[in-house]
């Protein structure tokens, strides 16, 4: 064997250094399948309903969405749980929000409004709205969602609210788009699936890092206790993850992908519009940890690295039984383990189209990147 490895050196050196490290690149990615994304496609969440007792306060923010206020607020206000509140912070509208919550606030007792003037957002972005949402919250545990999402169900906030046993202080959740017949849909839902399976395993895996303000919870306490946003105020986006990623602990946060659980958003309806919000998304990740910066990191490098290997040897047709067997077992791999993970976040209709929109966004992740750092994505709203 020995000899053998020694002659295919001796015979294309550059090549066969090629080869190993195609095998290397694959013996990660195979890692990351099965060892941490495994941790949610075979995670088996007891689904039963957990009463719970403790009163909770849902906060949105919104900016002229009256349409979408008038469709998903009803929802929001109308959960099956004994104690709660809807905290809507109107930054700033110009549109007729302000006389849709009246309205609405004379129906419900338990939705509470709170303005906040443009003017005095003193820091471009979400979070000084938000911070004065989650100060005007009567309880401990603050349920968070998006003016255009809507619950799966009226045990949504059951459902997260359970989770906050005895030493929880987070509750990240999935937000999922709505399903559609077009080629950008499919690309959004994937992106979504691809970033859930990265926060919510890891997560798992004991190094959370991230979670979505579409769908998560935390208590008021932790917020206060990390300076609300402070460290990062200066940042425009990452009311969400960055706060995740500065505040969670492997002992404190806890994961929620029941079905009934997930929060539905209207995808962008045109590919500048969803390229502008992936901008928006990669701003925050060169802050996170670290660790955290690696991990991730890791996968992106031997993802590209397997794919450009791969690719090479191919061209070249070297030792193309071994190079087509290191892609095949990776693919077999990606394809089983992604379709796990789908089916427990109740998506489908892209299994096969996984390997080309993970290819296409490959190549476009470095130019987003770059594009941020000749100019920095608008503000949220």
């Amino acid at each position: 064997m020995i000899l053998m490895l020694q002659e295919f050196f001796e015979q294309a050196p550059l090549l066969f250094i090629t080869l190993a490290l195609l095998a290397l690149a694959t013996l990660v990615q195979l890692f990351y399948y099965w060892v941490i994304y495994g941790k949610i496609a075979f995670f088996k969440q007891k689904n039963e309903y957990v009463r719970s007792d403790q009163p909770v306060s849902v906060i949105v923010c919104a900016r002229d969405e009256y349409y979408n206020l008038k469709e998903n607020l009803p929802l929001l206000l109308s959960q099956d749980y004994s104690v709660f509140e809807v905290v809507v912070v109107n930054h700033g509208s110009e549109d007729e929000t302000q006389y849709l919550l009246r309205d609405l606030a004379a129906e419900h007792p338990n939705l509470k409004i709170v303005s906040v003037p443009q003017d005095l957002n003193f820091f471009t972005g979400k979070k000084f709205p938000l911070s004065i949402g989650i100060k005007s919250a009567s309880y401990d545990v603050l349920l968070f969602t998006d003016a255009d999402c809507k619950p799966s169900g009226n045990q949504w906030l059951r459902r997260m609210a359970a989770n906050f046993t005895e030493g929880t202080e987070i509750v990240i959740g999935y937000g999922a788009y709505s399903k559609a017949k077009s080629l950008l849909n499919l690309l959004i839902r994937f992106d979504t699936t691809r970033v859930a399976m990265n926060y919510l395993s890891f997560a798992r895996a004991g190094m959370p890092y991230m979670g979505v303000g579409r769908n998560m919870a935390y208590r008021k306490s932790l917020f206060y206790k990390q300076n609300g946003f402070i460290s990062h105020y200066h940042i425009q986006s990452g009311d969400d993850d960055l706060f995740i990623n500065k505040a969670a602990t492997k002992k404190n946060l806890r994961i929620e992908i029941q079905a009934d659980a997930h929060t539905i958003s209207t995808p962008k309806s045109s590919f500048d519009l969803w390229l502008r919000q992936k901008r928006r998304h990669l701003m925050t990740g060169g802050y996170y940890k670290a660790t955290h910066k690696f991990a991730l990191g890791l996968f992106a490098f031997t993802q590209a690295l397997f794919w450009l290997a791969a690719a090479g040897l191919l061209v070249m047709w070297y030792q193309p039984y071994i190079v087509l067997g290191l892609v095949g077992l990776r693919l077999f791999s990606q394809l089983l383990v992604t379709g796990k993970a789908m089916n427990k976040l109740s998506e489908k209709g892209f299994l096969l189209l996984v390997p080309l929109f993970e290819l296409f966004l490959m190549i476009i992740s470095p130019f987003l990147a770059f594009a941020n750092i000749l100019n920095k994505p608008v503000k949220w709203r």
